[in-house]
């Protein structure tokens, strides 16, 4: 494994790398961020900060790079659930419960969608409380309101 710090308008993102694959993304601070292993090399992962370039400028709105995360089978299907939540759109916790046929598991949707490791390549940040409200992000509520911002636009 290695990894790769890239400069970002949310600050220094973490870029981790395992066999080629984005196997973590990660802000200054991230609730969840494990302990990153192996050397630094700036110059990894060149089509994941090609893209994060593209996003941040609002060029794109939906990434393809190759992942290797590893969770639950659950934590599985809810990150390639918050895949199909589209660009400047959000679902609540309850409607990707329901998405994913377990309308009852809102709070373990909450709790797999809190440990997403590749953040914003997997849109985490699309998901909000039933009323609207922001809540929980593992990188901070304001780097969850600016994400949300950037792509409506504002």
């Amino acid at each position: 494994m290695s990894y790769a710090l890239y400069d970002s308008p949310l600050g220094p993102l973490t870029l981790v790398e395992r066999d080629g694959a984005v196997a973590g993304l990660y802000m200054t601070e991230h609730r969840h961020m494990p302990a990153v292993e192996g050397s630094r090399d700036d110059t990894v992962l060149p089509g994941l900060q090609e893209q994060l370039t593209a996003y941040f400028a609002r060029d794109l709105k939906e990434f393809d790079v190759p992942l290797s995360v590893a969770g639950t089978p659950f934590q599985l299907r809810v990150w390639a659930a918050l895949t199909e939540i589209h660009y400047g759109d959000t679902w609540s916790y309850a409607e990707l419960a329901e998405h994913l046929g377990s309308p009852k598991a809102v709070r373990a949707v909450g709790l797999a969608n809190g440990k997403n490791p590749v953040s914003i390549v997997v849109p985490c940040h699309r998901v909000v409380g039933k009323d609207g409200s922001l809540t929980g992000y593992g990188g901070g509520l304001e780097r969850k309101q600016r994400l949300l911002d950037l792509e409506r636009g504002l």
